[in-house]
């Protein structure tokens, strides 16, 4: 009887992996059955982790916005910040805001003293955002 030869499919499918956790250690790069799982469980901490990245970068945003408000005495705290800023209908992003906290305090505390002329007059006549 004559040999027959398997086909190229599941082959083409296994390299396909394997290119993907090439970078892995140990028989995480070698097993074809673990590099499945690797791969499968690569997949999902890259999906969990971009929301988790988007957190990170919020938190670090708000801490050095706070870290300028309390080191030169603007404001109280952030929390207050940011409520007389929506008051000020001065919507600025927390990212934008700690980008200026970084390279140019100065422009920002004029911001800081912009909100800070509120008076309660003013409050009463500012139309609601929310």
């Amino acid at each position: 009887m004559t040999r027959v030869k398997r086909g190229y499919i599941a082959r083409r499918r296994r390299t396909k992996i394997r290119v993907f956790v090439s970078t892995f250690q140990g028989a995480h790069s070698r097993l074809t059955r673990t590099i499945a799982q690797q791969k499968i469980r690569a997949l999902v901490s890259t999906h969990r982790d971009r929301d988790r990245k988007k957190r990170d970068f919020r938190r670090l945003w708000i801490t050095r916005i706070n870290g300028l408000i309390r080191k030169r005495e603007v404001f109280y705290n952030y929390s207050k910040l940011i409520h007389n800023l929506h008051k000020r209908q001065l919507l600025f992003n927390r990212k934008i805001l700690a980008q200026l906290a970084i390279f140019d305090e100065y422009s920002l505390i004029c911001i800081f003293n912009e909100c800070e002329t509120v008076k309660k007059e003013d409050w009463k006549e500012s139309p609601e955002i929310f």
